[in-house]
C-alpha cells in the first residue's frame, strides 16, 4: 500500500486476519496455497509500511535496501507463479486444468526472469508525493513483454477457472490493474498491491464456497 506507513501496518493486520480465517476453511492440501493469498499480501504490506519507516525514522534506515526488495520479491517473484498455482491445485475440470498449467508455466518464466533481474540491475525506491515509487533498472526491451506476461499470469488463471465465480476473482483483479494503470501509472507495481489486497476478501468468499469439497 503506498500511502502511508500507518495505512500498510493497517492493511497487514486486516489482512492477517482475514487469511487467518480463509486457512482455518481449508478442507483439502490443494485448497492451502488459494487460501494463504491473503496471509502473503499481509507479509507484503506489512514489508512496505517498515520501507515507508527506513524513509523517515533513522533507526530503520538500516533496513531500506533489504525491505525494499523483499516487497519487490513479493510483488514480481511470488505473485506470478503463486496464483496461477493456486487455481491449478483447485481446477477439477481435466481440459482447463491443462490451460491452467499453460498459465503457470508462463508465470514461472515471468517469475524466473524478474527474479533474475532483481538480483542483477539496480532497483531503488523513492517516495514522490504520497507514493513510493519503485525505480527499475530493467532491460527495456524485454518490459513490454514481461508486463504483458504478468497480467496473463496473474488475471488470466481465475478467469480461465471452471470453479463457480472463480471468474468474479480475476475480474476484480483486472480492473483494478486497470484503474492502477490509469490513475497512478508511475506507481503499478505499489498501488495495484494495494488494490489487488482487496481481492483477499474475495478469496475468503471463495473458500466459504469451496471449501467442503473433498
Amino acid at each position: 500500500m503506498c500511502f502511508s506507513a500507518n495505512a500498510s501496518f493497517g492493511a497487514g493486520i486486516v489482512l492477517s486476519v482475514i487469511g487467518v480465517i480463509s486457512l482455518k476453511k481449508v478442507q483439502t492440501p490443494s485448497q492451502i496455497i488459494f487460501a494463504s493469498i491473503p496471509l502473503i499480501f499481509a507479509v507484503q504490506q506489512i514489508t512496505e509500511g517498515f520501507l515507508w519507516l527506513s524513509f523517515s525514522n533513522p533507526a530503520f534506515s538500516s533496513i531500506h535496501i533489504f525491505t525494499t526488495y523483499l516487497f519487490l520479491f513479493f510483488a514480481q517473484v511470488v505473485w506470478p507463479v503463486w496464483v496461477p498455482l493456486s487455481i491449478y491445485k483447485l481446477e477439477k475440470n481435466e481440459q482447463r486444468k491443462k490451460g491452467q498449467k499453460i498459465l503457470l508455466g508462463i508465470g514461472t518464466i515471468v517469475s524466473v526472469y524478474l527474479g533474475y533481474c532483481l538480483m542483477v540491475y539496480n532497483v531503488e525506491a523513492k517516495i514522490i508525493g504520497y507514493h513510493i515509487s519503485y525505480e527499475q533498472d530493467y532491460p527495456a526491451f524485454l518490459s513490454l513483454y514481461g508486463g504483458a506476461l504478468y497480467v496473463i499470469s496473474t488475471i488470466a488463471p481465475p478467469l480461465a477457472s471452471s470453479i463457480k465465480k472463480m471468474w468474479i476473482v480475476g475480474s476484480a483483479i483486472l480492473i483494478s490493474y486497470i484503474v492502477t494503470t490509469i490513475f497512478y501509472e508511475d506507481y503499478i507495481v505499489s498501488v495495484w498491491c494495494f488494490f489487488a489486497s482487496i481481492i483477499s476478501l474475495l478469496v475468503y468468499g471463495m473458500m466459504r464456497r469451496i471449501a467442503p469439497q473433498k
